[in-house]
């Protein structure tokens, strides 16, 4: 089983707010998920924008699970994963 880190999408139409999750990669976007690690509101104010659970994703990128583009340039941003 391959194992990702990647957004979940929530909210309305143009309001978007995505929950960072540990997933199957072969389930669906929205679809059930291993464990929730972090937050993502990208229309907040910068400061309220990311919130992580920095211990339990370095311990899932330890087990050899893989970030998305768009999950690896957030964690980059805290400097948490820089490959």
């Amino acid at each position: 089983m391959s194992v990702k880190i990647r957004l979940k999408r929530f909210g309305t139409k143009k309001r978007p707010y995505y929950r960072i999750v540990v997933m199957d990669s072969r389930a669906p976007r929205d679809g059930r998920a291993i464990e929730e690690v972090g937050l993502y509101h990208p229309i907040e104010v910068e400061e309220k924008q990311l919130s992580i659970k920095e211990e339990r994703i370095r311990e899932w990128i330890s087990k050899g699970a893989r970030p998305t583009d768009t999950v690896k340039r957030l964690l980059n941003k805290l400097n948490l994963y820089m490959k």
